[in-house]
């Protein structure tokens, strides 16, 4: 039986018919964290196949401090399958498991706060040799929407994905570094999107995701727009039972120049009337970056850990910021 909550199906899985919309952008992205290991990254391909290219991004937070990263904008003619720049997601049991690989040469940033200036930072660091294998298998069912009312009524400026799923994930395989082999064995999310998408579309988001093991997932979603109340989402994944998240309260520690997250204190009511109080510490950060139209959209990657209770998990805090 197919592991679906919401109005979704099987063959949601798979590329969808491209938009007439100049826009139109259908993404894949996946990431993994090691707890043994304190290893952790994430991959996603964005198509834009009415532009003629993918958006190509592989990130590798190293237990040393270190953060591998790649991104690439390389050509594709159409939308039939995620394979760019090096970068192949492959679906081996429709809602169940996927396989994602990448072979490459990120950069090797020792001090990953650089990157908020890429010129400088792709010119002043190495580049190493990597390899991820990885096999994605699920340990709760995909949850979103196939077709979002408010998001399809917008104009295609304004919209930032009228399809949107999330999973829970346990993750196994193997990362090589320069040859050096690291055997994977953790837990993560997995997102797949499509429809119109300019960054710029937002003022922002905080978006989190945690995964205490393979009986507890959570993810927290606060979107903001312009002129309109920020809209609140989320669920807690208890093997196959979903319970969506309806009001939340996110306190962000900030360093000194107000962009970069350092903790996060999460207060979440569940739909059931379950409580949560989550505090998360970001290991290893890299601040990235999207500019159009003369804005810029700051978007920071932390690679976190998560106390809930007597339960530690692994995660991503991604904060997305328009000026």
């Amino acid at each position: 039986m197919a592991r679906i909550f919401g109005k979704l199906a099987p063959r949601d899985e798979f590329p969808h018919e491209v938009g007439a919309e100049p826009n139109f952008n259908e993404s894949m992205y996946f990431n993994f964290f090691d707890p043994a290991r304190r290893l952790g990254g994430f991959l996603r391909i964005g198509n834009r196949p009415n532009e003629g290219y993918a958006e190509m991004t592989a990130t590798v937070f190293l237990p040393d401090g270190r953060v591998l990263f790649d991104f690439q904008r390389p050509k594709i003619a159409d939308n039939a399958s995620f394979d760019a720049g090096g970068t192949r997601f492959e679906v081996i049991e429709a809602t169940e498991s996927l396989r994602t690989t990448y072979r490459g040469s990120p950069l090797a940033l020792r001090e990953p706060r650089e990157m908020t200036d890429p010129r400088h930072a792709f010119t002043s660091n190495p580049h190493v040799a990597v390899s991820i294998d990885l096999l994605h298998t699920a340990v709760g069912p995909m949850y979103g929407s196939a077709h979002d009312e408010t998001e399809a009524e917008a104009s295609h400026e304004e919209q930032f994905a009228k399809a949107h799923y999330e999973q829970h994930m346990r993750v196994a395989g193997v990362v090589e570094i320069d040859a050096a082999r690291v055997e994977i064995a953790g837990h993560g999310l997995r997102d797949h999107s499509w429809g119109p998408r300019y960054w710029q579309a937002i003022d922002g988001y905080e978006w989190l995701t945690m995964s205490f093991g393979d009986d507890l997932g959570a993810m927290v979603s606060v979107i903001r727009r312009p002129g309109k109340a920020p809209r609140v989402g989320g669920v807690v994944v208890r093997g196959d039972t979903i319970d969506p998240i309806d009001d939340v309260r996110i306190a962000i520690e900030h360093e000194p120049d107000g962009l970069f997250h350092r903790a996060l204190e999460v207060d979440a009511v569940t739909r059931s009337g379950e409580c949560l109080a989550i505090e998360g510490r970001v290991l290893s950060f890299i601040p990235l970056r999207n500019r159009r139209g003369g804005r810029t959209t700051h978007v920071g990657e932390g690679m976190t850990e998560w106390k809930l209770g007597k339960r530690t998990g692994f995660g991503l805090s991604e904060l997305l910021r328009t000026l």
